[in-house]
């Protein structure tokens, strides 16, 4: 995990709108959509419709949708950042 990786982790132990991460992380809208697109490859992370409806897996269109998107870690993803 890298620590760009480890501070967006940080901030999804909550369901976290996009521009709500953009601006407490201070990342380019580039930046931050390639971090939670290795992150979402790696099952660290679900993405949401708003705070509490999940987007399944296999619907999720990230390259379209990233910004409208919400996210918060998975078991898997709070597992790997705690362990760092």
């Amino acid at each position: 995990m890298t620590d760009l990786e480890y501070d967006v982790m940080d901030e999804l132990y909550f369901v976290t709108p996009f521009n709500q991460l953009r601006s407490t992380l201070e990342l380019e809208e580039q930046e931050l959509r390639n971090i939670l697109q290795s992150l979402l490859q790696k099952n660290w992370i679900k993405c949401y419709v708003d705070h509490t409806e999940e987007i399944l897996p296999h619907e999720v269109d990230f390259t379209h949708h990233y910004q409208e998107y919400f996210y918060l870690a998975t078991k898997e993803g709070l597992l790997a950042h705690n362990g760092r």
